[in-house]
């Protein structure tokens, strides 16, 4: 199983990285965990754009979904006619954001280029095992779990510390996990700090760490630094184009 970071910034695009997207990809099958504003264009360095199997989205905000709508014109619009439909897994309200988005009446919307559907508990997605758990936003928002071949990715999302997330990293090879924060003054609940990621990982027993939903404004080696206080194990900063070979 491969991961690629297509896009690690958080809540905006960033000067070296597009909003969050990660692509999965294993025995020809590729999906994407979101698709966040910016991430269209980098995607396309790593795969082409009829090659995209499924779309898995963990949440509804722009930064997480945005994309989509350009990738609604390429589906749409494609000079050869016609891309045929993909499934798009998201929370409730899915299609009709998207439409909303892109000015769309909501029927038909998008409906004809994606298959929108219910994130659910466990789904089958080709090869990929895909297990997702509520977790802490202010919008429904899911943590994901994608597994093959004996190996497993979790990505969190956008969410505050919740023993769901912990649960659903147990073990795993691979953690993508959110440092919105960094240490000092009072912080919402809504995102991690880099050393709550850190625990989380810690606590989970995950093999590798990789901190995600790097917000510009905050110094990269702080929340690094921070996330290391908490995880002793191999830990690094998203970056876009990094690619993890899961063997």
């Amino acid at each position: 199983m491969r991961v690629t970071v297509v896009g690690c910034s958080g809540s905006f695009p960033g000067p070296d990285s597009p909003a969050s997207c990660y692509l999965v990809e294993h025995d020809d099958t590729a999906i994407l965990l979101d698709l966040g504003n910016g991430a269209l264009g980098s995607l396309q360095r790593h795969i082409a754009l009829d090659r995209i199997d499924a779309v898995l989205l963990t949440h509804l905000h722009a930064d997480h979904c945005l994309d989509l709508t350009g990738y609604y014109v390429y589906r749409r619009y494609h000079p050869e006619g016609p891309r045929p439909s993909i499934p798009v897994y998201g929370p409730q309200g899915t299609a009709e954001r998207l439409a909303h988005a892109y000015d769309l009446p909501v029927d038909p919307g998008m409906t004809r280029e994606f298959d929108f559907q219910p994130l659910a508990l466990q789904m089958q997605i080709g090869p990929f095992t895909v297990t997702t758990a509520r977790v802490r936003h202010p919008v429904e928002a899911y943590g994901l779990r994608v597994t093959a071949a004996g190996h497993s990715v979790v990505y969190s999302g956008d969410t505050g510390p919740t023993p769901a997330l912990r649960e659903l990293a147990r073990d795993a090879n691979l953690a993508l996990f959110e440092a919105s924060f960094l240490d000092g003054g009072e912080q919402p609940d809504v995102h991690m700090t880099a050393r709550q990621a850190g625990e989380m990982a810690r606590d989970a027993g995950v093999r590798h760490l990789v901190l995600t939903h790097l917000v510009p404004w905050n110094d990269a080696g702080v929340t690094l630094a921070q996330a290391q206080e908490a995880f002793s194990g191999p830990i690094e900063l998203a970056r876009s184009g990094t690619v993890f070979d899961l063997a």
